[in-house]
């Protein structure tokens, strides 16, 4: 990792994908195979990737051992942000939080706003941090997604991204951190 003037290069993280749905399998997963094949593209590396019910219990059990894991530093999650009796992630995964990041739901709801209407009121997209371990929860459909990863994941995992993103907060290794970012304090 090289620092030219303020210029960060790129540091390629180690990002998980979990797809919730009852419904889904790896043949019908397109969300969470455009999540995996976007962060690729992105020059990150895909650490895992898998389906569970959407099940407050599995959803924790899986999310939990990622963020337990040093080498994994990020987790973008499709599924279970609705308001029907079965989406789960926000109850799921909140707790696990050591911080939420409350901007990420909100730019989510605005970006979404433009391309969807007022439906997107009824997503409850959010994100916080884990052990160093940022976690990002978007709908289900293929097109939120997209307008997650484009619209604010994308560049929020880009140690090159100014004025500020993820990196620095990540389980990165440290001298790559204080290159990007500066001296952590």
């Amino acid at each position: 990792m090289k620092q030219h003037g303020n210029v960060v290069d790129f540091i390629p993280l180690n990002i998980a994908v979990l797809t919730v749905s009852d419904t889904r399998n790896e043949e019908t997963d397109t969300s969470g195979r455009f999540l995996a094949e976007a962060a690729e593209k992105a020059g990150h590396h895909r650490a895992d990737k898998q389906i569970v019910k959407d099940d407050i219990y599995q959803i924790r059990e899986v999310i939990s051992r990622w963020i337990a894991d040093a080498s994994i530093q990020a987790v973008v999650v499709t599924g279970g942000t609705g308001f029907t009796a079965r989406d789960s992630t926000p109850e799921a995964v909140k707790v696990l939080f050591d911080k939420e990041v409350e901007g990420y739901g909100e730019l989510f709801r605005k970006i979404s706003y433009d391309e969807i209407g007022t439906s997107t009121v009824q997503s409850r997209a959010f994100a916080g941090m884990a052990n160093r371990t940022v976690i990002f929860c978007m709908p289900g459909s293929s097109g939120a997604c997209r307008t997650a990863w484009n619209g604010i994941i994308r560049e929020q995992l880009d140690a090159s991204h100014r004025p500020c993103n993820f990196v620095a907060e990540l389980s990165v290794q440290e001298e790559e951190v204080e290159t990007a970012c500066g001296s952590r304090s």
